[in-house]
């Protein structure tokens, strides 16, 4: 999925969809725009991603085996890796059914093949060279990005600093008579020092209420313009977008093969499309139109679920409940258009333990299962260079559990907890 994603980045027309989609959506585009109009000084990108997928259960009466469907693919600060959390040891499990899981490892290699291709300082007079994370103001789901910045100080040597999203055109600068425009950090815990970034790693920036503030706009413009390896930028931050995971996965869709056709993974077009849960637009189209009956339908919307544009957790709107949501939009066709409606995931239920909350609470729970990967890219430029890929890995995997009648799966939001992984044969 990652070669996917950056192929899809290759196609403006891909990401110009999103502007008539959802104001949010719609404003990032804005921001690629300005952006590519000044000129790009920098053609590397680099995604760290995460593919969610869960075992579907045929309907009753087939003999069809369980099916592996993908939930969502996310591109930008969703990490919460596991190898921060111990597998507990249990007598009656072998070592080997317990895999080791290198997210953390893995994860900051990627932003270390990042940080080592940006090359040397493009300043005047060199400055030394840092990663930097852009954060939220109150961080809660800190464990993770602590694990990935030590372990790029202490095994990469590479220093990382931390930058709030509200904080950046106060704690950062771009030389005005500098050509390359090499973004400059200014820890204030070092009034004296100055860092040029490499990298720039967003745990921030991917919710509405984060452009709260006055220069929100200003300053996601202005990184975006910056010399720094964006991880993501603006494209890879849209390709995320639930539109665009819809216009691969709307049936009969021609868009898949479109991307994969003219490359090496054009073998894998119907594996890949095996994966896809059913999405449809609501919008005018003749496949907008059939979704809107059918979240409308009080009987036939039950096996759906109505998700928006947005990341994070608790955004969704299931079955029954989504004909009064949809009411409560009233004839607003652009609401309309900023959400799409999927095929509901249906995982056989398991029997097992979930401690959360400091309880230990049993009964039926299903799981959701995320793989991690890497992919630095050199992208396509206006003489007719289509780009390539640099360096694309996996890069581990989260196990999220939570009980069955829990709608929602994610454990920053309060849905989930952190699993481990245990192999059996089949």
């Amino acid at each position: 999925m990652t070669n996917l994603t950056s192929t899809l980045l290759g196609n403006v027309w891909t990401c110009a969809v999103l502007s008539d989609v959802d104001d949010f959506i719609a404003k990032l585009w804005d921001v690629h725009l300005a952006a590519k109009r000044e000129g790009s000084v920098q053609n590397l990108s680099l995604g760290i991603f995460r593919s969610d997928y869960m075992v579907h259960k045929v309907s009753k009466g087939s003999q069809g085996r369980p099916q592996i469907k993908q939930v969502e693919f996310n591109t930008i600060a969703f990490l919460y890796d596991t190898e921060a959390y111990p597998r507990l040891p249990s007598s009656s499990m072998h070592p080997s059914t317990l895999p080791i899981n290198p997210s953390i490892e893995d994860i900051s290699n990627g932003l270390y093949v990042a940080h080592r291709a940006y090359g040397y300082s493009k300043c005047v007079h060199p400055q030394p060279l840092c990663i930097l994370f852009v954060v939220q103001e109150t961080e809660n789901n800190i464990f993770d990005q602590y694990a990935i910045s030590s372990r790029l100080q202490v095994h990469h040597h590479v220093p990382v600093f931390r930058l709030a999203f509200a904080s950046t055109l106060a704690q950062t600068s771009i030389p005005s008579d500098n050509q390359s425009r090499p973004l400059l950090y200014h820890p204030p815990h070092l009034p004296s020092a100055t860092y040029e970034v490499t990298t720039l790693y967003f745990r921030a920036g991917y919710s509405p209420s984060e452009y709260s503030w006055p220069d929100a706009w200003k300053a996601r413009l202005y990184l975006e313009r910056s010399a720094a390896i964006k991880c993501p930028s603006i494209l890879t931050h849209l390709a995320g977008s639930k539109k665009i995971q819809q216009i691969l996965a709307t049936p009969l869709s021609p868009y898949l093969e479109h991307f994969l056709s003219s490359t090496p993974y054009a073998i894998y077009t119907d594996r890949i499309r095996a994966t896809f849960a059913a999405i449809y637009p609501l919008d005018s189209t003749t496949a907008g139109q059939r979704a809107i009956a059918i979240a409308k339908d009080p009987k036939r919307c039950k096996g759906h679920v109505l998700k928006p544009q947005r990341e994070g957790g608790g955004n969704n709107i299931y079955g029954t409940k989504i004909p009064a949501f949809l009411a409560s939009l009233g004839d607003d066709e652009k609401k309309y258009r900023g959400h799409i409606l999927m095929e509901l995931i249906e995982p056989p239920p398991l029997k097992n333990y979930i401690f959360r909350n400091g309880e230990v609470k049993s009964g039926e729970v299903i799981g959701e299962l995320g793989v991690y990967g890497f992919c630095l890219w050199e992208n396509g430029d206006a003489r007719g260079s289509n780009g390539q890929v640099i360096e694309n890995r996996e890069a581990g995997f989260l196990l999220r559990t939570k009980g069955q009648e829990s709608e929602e799966g994610g454990v920053a939001a309060g849905f989930g907890a952190v699993d481990s992984v245990c192999l059996v044969d089949a």
